[in-house]
């Protein structure tokens, strides 16, 4: 989540009042993520009334690598999973029945509140939990009408790193151009016969909210796609399992996977598949970071992230092979 797009308050006022959430009390930017605007939004609640207890929402400005014929998708999908008992917010649609509308030349959606903090450092409890629900929303969207392909699969992370250039990779970090190489062997991998469903694919542990051991909400779904399973765990795994000095933790890394698999067994061809898998999802990290550190303005409300933290991930990936998941 970011602001690049300022917006006055009688801006948002306008358009929250195509809601039915009552009057808009105060609106305050949230300055993480890279791809779009977002603002937490409090109002008076449906009807109005001036009690004083308040309604929160997440507003979303869409900015970045989003196709406007894709947001049908992400939000539907949204209420697709919460009509089934997962821990998603629902997409709250407007007077005239729109689950998005434009401003500012921008596509913009009003997203439910839900309750719950990221951890910063994840517990193999916490690690086991959001492996069960990931596993839940993978059986629960099984049969969800439609279909979305994946646009950061591993072929488009080969592309953007291509596209930006060893000499503009070299400087962000002098290793990061051998990178390019491992990125096309990546997009060489077929996946098609893997299991299906729909997939979050941006499950870090900042889109996952929790109380205690117990996940509240899974948010920002915005990379969501059809794809194999597998590979959202894969993220998953890449995004939970490390410290903050990329040392991979074995604690968490099994409770992730043990969780995941006490609702839904890997099949032997995910099991086997999985270590190179684990590798393209951090080059679809590495790429994207990548990509957004050399053409972030400056001057723009957000957090730069640094690529270099998913090719050291890719590297333990590499050398754990097929004994990651033994057992």
């Amino acid at each position: 989540m970011a602001v690049y797009t300022h917006l006055g308050a009688e801006d948002l006022a306008r358009l929250i009042a195509h809601y039915d959430v009552g009057e808009l009390v105060s609106a305050k930017g949230i300055a993480e993520g890279v791809s779009n605007s977002n603002w937490l939004v409090e109002t008076t609640g449906a009807g109005g009334g001036g009690s004083g207890s308040g309604t929160r929402f997440i507003l979303t400005l869409y900015e970045r690598r989003i196709d406007y014929t894709d947001l049908p998708y992400f939000l539907d999908l949204l209420d697709y999973l919460a009509a089934r008992g997962c821990p998603v917010p629902r997409t709250m649609h407007d007077r005239d029945g729109a689950s998005y509308r434009m401003i500012e030349g921008k596509a913009a959606a009003l997203i439910e509140f839900l309750p719950g903090v990221s951890p910063t450092r994840p517990t193999p409890a916490q690690a086991r939990a959001v492996g069960e629900v990931l596993a839940r929303l993978h059986l629960a969207a099984r049969d969800f009408p439609r279909a979305r392909a994946n646009a950061m699969d591993f072929a488009a992370s080969a592309a953007i790193l291509e596209a930006c250039g060893a000499d503009r990779l070299a400087t962000i970090h002098p290793a990061l151009p051998a990178m390019l190489a491992s990125a096309q062997a990546a997009a060489a991998l077929d996946l098609s016969a893997l299991p299906q469903s729909q997939t979050h694919t941006d499950l870090f542990p900042d889109n996952v909210l929790m109380l205690g051991d117990r996940v509240t909400g899974l948010i920002d779904f915005y990379f969501a796609c059809t794809g194999p399973m597998v590979l959202d765990l894969a993220v998953t795994h890449a995004a939970w399992c490390f410290d903050g000095d990329n040392a991979y933790r074995p604690d968490c890394g099994a409770a992730l996977v043990q969780g995941y698999q006490s609702v839904r067994r890997l099949d032997p061809a995910e099991r086997a598949l999985f270590p190179e898998i684990a590798k393209g999802a951090c080059l679809r990290f590495v790429a994207s970071r990548a990509e957004d550190w050399l053409d972030t303005p400056d001057d723009a409300l957000v957090t730069r992230k640094d690529p270099m933290q998913f090719v050291q991930r890719w590297h333990f990936y590499a050398e754990a092979g097929a004994g990651l998941l033994a057992g």
